[in-house]
């Protein structure tokens, strides 16, 4: 598989995601649910004055007829990447293959996928690229 290489915009970005995170993991902890930390992860994010959309619909095309109620993002950021974000004990694979499914599906070449409820964030954090 052949990976893009990521503008300087997505890899500031990227830095200012994993800011954030550690940011909000370090003020809240483990242990709240998913809505907590997206609403204070883009909240970080805003700050830093980037254009931050929460729980985004993607229509998706399929034999040729556009649905609607495709995607929905967790976050996305300037248009450029997505996030998900989880608050579990146990981290599904298949979370990482529904992040390169959006990524697919919407042709950015950038997500992460981000578990709080990990007792350090590093832990809790995959970048994914496409």
């Amino acid at each position: 598989m052949e990976f893009s290489k990521l503008t300087e915009h997505e890899e500031r970005i990227g830095k200012a995601v994993m800011n954030a995170a550690l940011k909000v993991h370090k003020e809240l902890g483990p242990g709240l649910l998913e809505k907590v930390y997206e609403v204070c992860l883009t909240h970080e994010l805003k700050k830093e004055g980037f254009i931050v959309e929460r729980q985004v619909e993607i229509p998706i095309q399929y034999d040729s007829i556009i649905f609607d109620e495709g995607l929905r993002l967790d976050i996305l950021i300037d248009q450029k990447v997505v996030v998900e974000v989880k608050a579990v004990d146990q981290v599904n694979p298949v979370w990482q293959a529904q992040i390169l499914s959006h990524l697919k599906l919407t042709g950015l070449h950038l997500g992460y996928l981000i578990n709080f409820n990990v007792p350090l964030i590093k832990q809790g954090v995959k970048r994914i690229i496409v």
